[in-house]
């Protein structure tokens, strides 16, 4: 599978946003290992201490800092910080598209997958409650897309949601699952 996703993201064009000056720059990193030969996705769940998107599921990430490099290297330290994954145990394989979150932040999505497994997770319990490590073939199922609805600046709109026992993982990170799914699919050919 990690050559299949590696093979698709090299020959996928990311979707890049032109975001208004000042709009601050983020990264995260859809994190995959593999295990029992089935590829799972970790996902963390936020406390309600951190300044935003308070209780949410979201891959590992954040804001970019002015000492990174690049926002490869913002989604590496941001995972490092809040799960402990060091930077040498992944393999950065692409990017997905960017995005911009309600919260007004362009967040740009790589793939990376985890050299070694089990992995002996360190976590900032200031940022992340708890991980989710979810099989791949859960996220693929039909029944696990799930409606969600919200109200923006007050209209109700429904948005893809993926639901994993009883998290629900919405918003921006299911934009960026969803992205990456259909990835999935093209690998799959």
């Amino acid at each position: 599978m990690r050559d299949a996703l590696r093979a698709a993201l090299a020959a996928y064009e990311p979707q890049p946003i032109e975001a208004e000056p000042g709009t601050p720059l983020a990264a995260v990193l859809l994190l995959l290992y593999e295990h029992r030969s089935q590829v799972h996705v970790i996902f963390q769940k936020r406390t309600d201490h951190v300044e935003t998107h308070k209780g949410q599921v979201s891959f590992p990430g954040g804001m970019k800092d002015p000492g990174d490099r690049d926002l490869v290297h913002t989604a590496l330290r941001e995972t490092h910080e809040e799960i402990g994954v060091l930077p040498a145990d992944v393999e950065v394989l692409g990017q997905l598209d960017d995005i911009l979150t309600l919260s007004r932040f362009r967040v740009t999505p790589y793939v990376g997958w985890l050299q070694r497994y089990p992995y002996e997770w360190r976590f900032s319990h200031f940022e992340v409650d708890y991980l989710l490590e979810v099989g791949l073939d859960h996220l693929r199922r039909p029944e696990t897309l799930v409606p969600d609805r919200r109200i923006i600046n007050g209209r109700e709109i429904v948005l893809p949601s993926y639901q994993y026992r009883e998290d629900l993982i919405w918003g921006a990170t299911a934009r960026m699952l969803t992205n990456f799914l259909d990835l999935v699919a093209t690998a799959d050919r």
